[in-house]
């Protein structure tokens, strides 16, 4: 009865041991195994059973990517400007083994590894063209970290400059700087305004007075045109006058009437003296003669 009993206890005590050794690796972890000491096997994701007293888990290493903030860092420039940089590291654990037997303490040696090599790279730039390279920058430290970590089975995926804080009287310059260039846009901008609205109101102008010098033109034009056709309209009335009376063939009398009623528009009641010819003088009297024997009969 004891023996059964004792038998019972160490198979109960087995049964224990062997289900607190059943490991199971969740997703997108690994597990380092070490057999007395020694590096044995790396556990991926699933079931495992280790061995009591002898296997022992080294390290838990998650493969997921990481990301680590690290406090800033002073920097100073190639012209003698002290910032401070804080960075953030974007990596992922690529072999559990390298990264747990490695290095000690990665993460620390990854802080430090990233604030030499960004004052080495700072150390080379001036001020103004750090605040303008960020992309310049994080490319440069990535590099230089994932070749550095590869050993350490660690991949740096992305470097990121979160903030960079010049001294605060750099600041204050910079502000000056910043709002002097844009009074000085504003000031162009406005005369660039003006010269188009004095541009548009000459060009109006010139406009103007080229309409009304073609109006002017056009007047003139029309007035002379006018003037021309009169004087043709006139000429072309004499011509016919003449050309009637040459077919008519007046009588000598008839043209000395005619001569006479031109002195007589000539004169036209202003004139205090007319020489008349002796031959219209004679038809004179004859037409005044004419008219008294007309009344005579009457």
């Amino acid at each position: 009865m004891v023996g059964i009993i004792i038998i019972s206890v160490i198979v109960l005590l087995i049964l224990i041991l062997v289900i607190r050794n059943i490991k199971i690796v969740p997703q997108a972890h690994a597990f380092v195994i070490e057999r007395l000491g020694t590096y044995s096997a790396t556990w991926e994701t699933g079931l495992h059973l280790k061995v009591p007293f002898i296997d022992k888990i080294s390290k838990r290493v998650s493969l997921k990517e990481q990301v680590v903030d690290f406090p800033p860092q002073p920097v100073i420039t190639r012209d003698n400007v002290t910032m401070q940089i804080d960075t953030v590291v974007y990596f992922e654990i690529t072999d559990p083994k390298l990264y747990t037997y490695g290095v000690e303490r990665p993460l620390s040696a990854i802080e430090n590894l990233t604030a030499t090599t960004l004052r080495n790279i700072i150390g080379d730039m001036e001020l103004d063209t750090t605040l303008t390279s960020r992309d310049t920058i994080n490319d440069k430290i990535r590099i230089i970290l994932d070749e550095a970590t590869d050993a350490w089975g660690i991949r740096v995926i992305r470097v990121e400059l979160k903030n960079i804080l010049p001294p605060r009287e750099i600041q204050d310059a910079m502000e000056k700087q910043m709002k002097a260039e844009r009074e000085r846009r504003a000031r162009i901008l406005d005369a660039e305004g003006e010269k188009r609205s004095q541009i548009l109101v000459a060009e109006g102008l010139k406009e103007s007075a080229i309409l009304k010098a073609d109006a002017v033109k056009e007047q003139k034009i029309r007035e002379a045109q006018g003037e021309a056709e009169a004087i043709l309209t006139v000429q072309k009335a004499n011509a016919d006058a003449l050309r009637m009376l040459n077919e008519a063939a007046p009588s000598d009398r008839v043209i000395q009437l005619r001569s006479l009623e031109a002195f007589a528009k000539a004169a036209d009641g202003k004139a205090t003296k007319i020489i008349i010819p002796s031959d219209i003088q004679g038809l004179a009297g004859s037409v005044t003669a004419v008219k008294e024997i007309w009344k005579d009969e009457k």
